[in-house]
This record gives structure tokens, C-alpha cells and sequence, in this order.
């Protein structure tokens, strides 16, 4: 059974083992969005001190995460849309190698579109690195368009994919 809800302090270690068996695929499949060191247990202790760190739990484990907040990095005025509108963006996006294929993004990024409806939002956003093609066949399916190709500052190197879904 799949269930999502608010991530806790104590659901950190197993936050982390889910990042660490995850980045070693990322790498080997070109995808150098994430590293050893990022994202980390004091970037997911912040989120969960924020109530927008969110986990899936398949069969009572710990299979998914993704923060769900409203931070848009000063970079998404290079996309193709409103960037002075408020939205509900998913940051940190992974799901376990192991629990792949049960529809654990698809729940996290329907949990967005909850919250997003709950607070009165209109625009869901998420950004992947252009090397992810998971991702890019994921958000298409559950109603995003591309946005847009953007660089970010904190990741010189890289070129990332921008999705939008409209909620009016």
C-alpha cells in the first residue's frame, strides 16, 4: 500500500540511504544533477523544520521524497512562464531504485497538486536536469508542458528542463 505524508526528524536515515542508493544510478546515466554531498541531511532537517518535506512510504518503508514549497530559484525568469507567480514547486524529487515503477513520483507530484488547489495556487513547476529522461517522460504523462531550458548558478555546467501545470 502506498501511502504519502509529512516527512518526520526520525525518517532521516532512511531519507539519506534512499539519496545514496539513488545518486550512483543518477551518475551512471549521465544525470550529475545530484552528488555525494547534495542533497543532504541538513538541507532535508531544514525542509522538515518547514513542514514541505514530504515522504511515500511503500509496505511501511520510506520509498519516496520530494520538498513541495512555494522557493523558486531567481533562474526560472528563463522559463516560459509567469515568473513573478506564485507557485507550488516540487525540489528533490527521488524515489528508491528498488520502488521504482509503482507510481511513487506520480503520488508525490499529486500530493503537490493537492496542496496546491488547498492554497489556492494555479501553477505546479519542477526543473530537472536535461540529462534525465525519467523525468522528462514522467511529467508530460501527468499533464505538465515544457517550460523552457534554464542554467542554474549553483550547478555551472548543467542545463535544466523547467515543466509547468496549470490548475485554472
Amino acid at each position: 500500500m502506498l501511502t504519502v505524508r509529512l516527512a518526520q526528524e526520525p525518517d532521516l536515515p532512511a531519507i539519506e540511504q534512499l539519496i545514496r542508493r539513488v545518486v550512483p544510478l543518477m551518475h551512471a546515466a549521465g544525470n550529475f544533477q545530484w552528488e555525494a554531498s547534495y542533497p543532504n541531511a541538513v538541507v532535508f532537517r531544514q525542509d522538515i523544520s518547514r513542514g514541505q518535506l514530504w515522504v511515500a512510504e511503500w509496505e511501511g518503508q520510506v520509498a519516496g521524497v520530494a520538498a513541495l514549497t512555494t522557493d523558486q530559484d531567481a533562474e526560472y525568469a528563463q522559463a516560459n512562464w509567469d515568473a513573478a507567480e506564485e507557485a507550488l514547486v516540487t525540489h528533490r524529487l527521488a524515489v528508491d531504485p528498488a520502488a521504482q515503477g509503482r507510481g511513487i513520483a506520480a503520488a508525490l507530484l499529486q500530493q503537490a497538486e493537492t496542496l496546491a488547489r488547498a492554497r489556492g495556487l494555479h501553477s505546479l513547476r519542477v526543473d530537472t536536469n536535461s540529462e534525465n529522461q525519467a523525468t522528462q517522460r514522467l511529467f508530460p504523462k501527468l499533464g505538465y508542458r515544457f517550460a523552457g531550458e534554464i542554467t542554474l548558478a549553483f550547478r555551472p555546467g548543467l542545463r535544466f528542463y523547467c515543466y509547468e501545470k496549470r490548475l485554472d
